[in-house]
């Protein structure tokens, strides 16, 4: 199993889980984050005052799948959240040792 982690921009949201739906990937993790990579913030004016804005906010979406569903998945997330433009996000793929479903014990991929 493995975890696929990706950062993107929040209006990206939607579409990304929609592709993710399309190819069988029905469960995710989305959480509201702030971050900067080569982007670097932006400066933004405020009643005539400029201010830097460091951290940009961002969505982080985290899922558990199967391995051989990974190379389609980071296909789809990147499909869905590309705009070619600064900042678009990443992915981190990472192994899961162990996943097992609270309610009703089910360990490895049955507890996906």
């Amino acid at each position: 199993m493995k975890k696929v982690e990706a950062i993107i921009k929040p209006f990206k949201l939607d579409d990304v889980r929609q592709a993710l739906s399309e190819i069988g990937i029905t469960g995710m993790t989305a959480t509201e984050v702030k971050g900067f990579g080569r982007q670097k913030g932006h400066t933004e004016l405020y009643r005539g005052a400029e201010y830097v804005i460091d951290f940009l906010p961002k969505v982080k979406i985290e899922l558990v799948i199967v391995e051989s569903m990974v190379d389609q998945c980071i296909e789809a997330i990147i499909n869905a959240a590309r705009t070619g433009k600064i900042g678009d996000g990443k992915i981190f793929v990472t192994s899961v040792e162990r996943t097992v479903r609270i309610r009703t014990g089910e360990e490895g991929e049955d507890a996906i």
